[in-house]
């Protein structure tokens, strides 16, 4: 029964993220099955020392404790499952929007795997209450309000104008507004909105060092090192050396330093098999289309 109590715990912990956490009635129920379960630890102390249990008893109490923790175990593989199921399905979305244009395919997924690369490489007092499934998530949908950005602007192969640049700042708003209706995504809101703020105060809205979401600096990074790595259309995908010279180069001004010290350091093997195989989509019919072939 101690075992269930820790094993509950850490069932609980597993709950708190965008997918099934932020709903109160099932915390509360959370609560009070920690209470029961609790209570039933009590119970069996009480039999084992106070009273003189016999082996049916013994039997009973035991293979009751062994059938709670076959029902814990039980449970978090399905929410395991479910949950990265949603994921993937979630990713395959995102893949048909980033299609919209050759600036966008691929750079989502990969830098939802770089979060979960770099979360990997973080130091366990820097994860903090970090969930890594919402920092998934919100990696993965961090630029889903370019779904309704303008074309001619997404895919512009020279430099944007003023006029452009503003209607370009706004897809952070965008996104947050698409995600609205599910009310558990609250959670990761302002990572999504502020990933392109900048430490030094000049980003988009202006945010500053710890003004800014811990998770949106992760995501400022690693957006910048998938963009860098895999080109646009205004300029030649470059080497990871070279993206990693200019990430460092940008510490302390757009970059957490902390954070640019710990990306910098994950082994360079970790981060270029986070590039994904890319699906592309061609044409307004959205004809699907692998490998350019």
């Amino acid at each position: 029964m101690v075992s269930n109590i820790i094993f509950y715990i850490m069932f609980s912990f597993k709950m708190r993220d965008v997918i099934s956490g932020g709903v109160k009635k099932d915390n509360v129920m959370i609560i009070i099955g920690l209470i029961l379960i609790i209570f039933f630890l009590v119970g069996y102390i009480y039999v084992a020392v106070a009273a003189d249990p016999s082996l049916v008893t013994a039997f009973i109490l035991f293979f009751g404790s062994l059938f709670v923790t076959l029902m814990i175990i039980l449970l978090n593989r399905l929410i395991k499952t479910s949950k990265e199921r949603s994921l993937e399905i979630a990713q395959i979305l995102i893949s048909v929007i980033d299609s919209r244009g050759p600036n966008l395919q691929g750079h989502s997924l990969h830098v939802k795997n770089l979060m979960t690369v770099f979360y990997k490489h973080l130091p366990r007092n820097l994860k903090g209450d970090f969930n890594l499934i919402s920092l998934e998530y919100a990696a993965l949908l961090h630029d889903i309000g370019k779904l309704e950005m303008p074309l001619e602007i997404l895919n512009k192969e020279g430099n944007l104008n003023e006029e452009e640049q503003e209607i370009m700042r706004t897809h952070p708003q965008v996104g947050v507004r698409i995600l609205r209706p599910i009310k558990s995504f609250d959670y990761i809101a302002d990572w999504i909105l502020y990933h392109h703020e900048r430490v030094d105060g000049n980003g988009y809205y202006f945010k500053k060092d710890e003004s800014i979401p811990f998770p949106s600096k992760m995501i400022a990074i690693i957006d910048a090192y998938s963009a860098i790595t895999m080109g646009r259309v205004y300029s030649e995908p470059k080497s990871h050396e070279e993206a990693i010279e200019i990430i460092k180069s940008f510490a302390g001004i757009k970059y957490d330093k902390e954070l640019v010290d710990i990306f910098v350091s994950i082994p360079k093997e970790e981060i270029v098999a986070c590039a994904p195989k890319i699906e592309k989509y061609w044409g307004s019919a959205g004809f699907l289309k692998k490998n350019g072939k």
